[in-house]
């Protein structure tokens, strides 16, 4: 009975933790009651009712107790359950909620980073189709010259077949000519009356007349014979620098555009009163034209650097969205610091491009502000960079000293650079820079000559000269003002004018060259020739032009009969 009793109990408490104290109990109070059972067992005969009344006593108040332990360990174990349940919700809703912040965040950057690639394929179609403009044009252009070529063309050979008529003509003159001399011989020995003084006058003029006419004659063929050669050489030359060098012929205006995202910005540029504008224009020294053209904006002045400049700043202001007075000053002043940073990088890559690092570093500003300088609309840098390879190239082709040339080329402009700012000729300005930072006398040299304010004492400075000139003049390289171009065809047509035995003159290809018709009774050829140089000398030294204006002189006779 008690095995039986001790096994429950043992059960009872094997069910959870809280039993353990209560087993420990009833095990102690279980070996009390043995102890008292075998000590009654002694007495069993006499105490067995008793026993087993006392037996029943205790089995009824142990399963009351087992009864009682189960229902406190099932009691606490639901309160347990209850704090367990309560605990896992607790931990899902703060897991939920980390995810739903998680996924926001994760949201909020993918948003953003759509909007970026949104932003950058909106640049990336506006770049397209600025490109797609520019390469019309180019196309447009292309399609004119061939139009110009083909034009050309066809004069050439028109002309090659007139030559070819006058030759004809010419040599018919020729027989004509001698014929008639040696009539005229017949004729003065026949008038041998005269004087010994007159025939002996008569006999000089003559002979003069006639060794002026051999002599131009002569002259024309030298000549003739010499631009040939020249030509043949200068074209090999300048094919050989074309296919070695092609730069891209950029033109730089007086005006800067920029584009708008919208045109309600528009307001928000000029703000309140003009305060915008006005703040803008006194940071930059711009004039800032904001007409009724939609979506863009206007930058005018003569300074391509301040222009530049400008440009930036208003970029940078229209992307920010932040435009008054103050924001307006510190982004100028920053894209200032930023434009003398950028202008030295870019002199110092000119020089590196040319092969020249020994180059004091002062110079590289100088040689990169040429970027904002232009001549006749010709950009500077450009153009330095041109004659640079060019009279490096004829060097090389002559056995000269190919980087003194390059280097001379470098240098001869770098006047310009601050010859607005001092004043003074821009060769002059030049040499002095080159001097103060010990540039060799060559440089020095080319700087001076290219503009004739010292003579030549290098070979590499005539070529410098050269190359100047060939850059300049070459087409598409420079662009004059309507008004100048007029007033030089004007002087031109004065000039012809005032000689005897014109009857026509022509001014075609923009003024480069002239057309001029004479009298061909009263001008022989070698005296067409004669008033050709004449006409050439004149306009040499009367105009100031860029480049070379080409005199033709045209004699013409024509003979006409009417049949009956």
């Amino acid at each position: 009975m008690n095995e039986v009793i001790v096994g429950l109990l043992s059960a009872v408490f094997a069910g959870g933790a809280g039993f353990t104290a209560c087993k420990v109990m009833v095990e102690k109070k279980l070996k009390e009651k043995e102890e008292e059972y075998n000590k009654v067992l002694s007495r069993k005969e006499e105490i067995e009712k008793l026993a087993k009344e006392e037996a029943e006593r205790i089995k009824k108040e142990a399963e009351k107790e087992v009864e009682r332990i189960l229902k406190e360990a099932e009691r606490e174990a639901k309160i347990r359950a209850s704090e367990i349940e309560k605990e896992a919700l607790k931990l899902k809703e703060q897991q939920e909620f980390i995810i739903e912040k998680e996924l926001l965040k994760r949201k909020q950057e993918l948003e953003n980073e759509i909007r970026q690639k949104r932003e950058e394929l909106q640049n990336l179609e506006k770049q397209l189709l600025m490109r797609e403009s520019q390469l019309e044009k180019r196309l447009a252009r292309l399609e004119h010259r061939e139009e110009e070529i083909e034009k050309r063309a066809a004069e050439i050979a028109k002309l090659e077949s007139e030559i070819k008529a006058l030759e004809k003509q010419l040599k018919e003159k020729e027989e004509k000519l001698k014929s008639a001399e040696e009539h005229y011989i017949l004729e003065l020995q026949r008038i041998a009356s005269m004087t010994k003084e007159e025939a002996k006058a008569e006999l000089m003029r003559k002979v003069e007349e006639e060794a002026k006419l051999e002599a131009a004659k002569l002259m024309r063929e030298i000549e003739e014979e010499a631009k040939k050669n020249a030509e043949k050489e200068a074209k090999w030359t300048l094919v050989t620098a074309i296919q070695r060098l092609a730069p891209e012929a950029t033109t730089t205006y007086t005006v800067s555009v920029v584009d708008l995202p919208s045109n309600d910005i528009k307001g928000r540029i000029i703000g309140r009163e003009g305060r915008n504008i006005r703040a803008f224009e006194m940071a930059t020294g711009v004039d800032l034209i904001i007409d009724d053209t939609p979506d863009i904006v206007t930058i005018s002045s003569f300074d391509p650097l301040r222009r530049e400049i400008a440009k930036i700043a208003l970029e940078r202001l229209i992307a920010d969205g932040r435009i008054h007075p103050g924001r307006i000053e510190e982004v100028v002043e920053k894209v200032k610091e930023e434009m003398d940073q950028h202008i030295r990088k870019l002199g110092e890559e000119t020089c590196l491009e040319l092969g020249f690092t020994d180059v004091h570093p002062e110079l590289y500003y100088y040689i990169g502000k040429l970027n904002y300088r232009t001549s006749y609309t010709q950009n500077v840098l450009l153009h330095t960079k041109e004659v640079a390879y060019l009279a490096g190239m004829m060097a090389a082709m002559l056995g000269l000293d190919e980087k003194m040339a390059r280097r001379g080329g470098l240098m001869h402009d770098i006047g310009k650079a601050i010859s607005h700012e001092v004043g003074g000729a821009h060769s002059k300005v030049g040499a002095e820079i080159a001097k103060r930072y010990g540039e060799p006398d060559y440089v020095i040299n080319a700087i001076l000559y290219h503009h004739g304010d010292e003579p030549a004492r290098y070979p590499e400075a005539v070529l410098v000269a050269a190359a100047d000139a060939l850059s300049a003049a070459r087409p598409g390289a420079r662009r004059e003002v309507l008004q100048s171009y007029i007033n030089r065809l004007e002087k031109i047509e004065a000039i012809v004018n005032s000689f005897e035995n014109v009857e026509k003159f022509f001014a075609i290809q923009a003024g480069r060259e002239v057309r001029v018709i004479v009298n061909a009774e009263k001008l022989s050829d070698e005296e067409a020739y004669l008033l050709t140089k004449e006409i050439a000398k004149r306009i040499e030294k009367e105009v100031e032009f860029p480049g070379q204006i080409k005199v033709v002189t045209i004699r013409e006779s024509r003979f006409v009969e009417v049949a009956k």
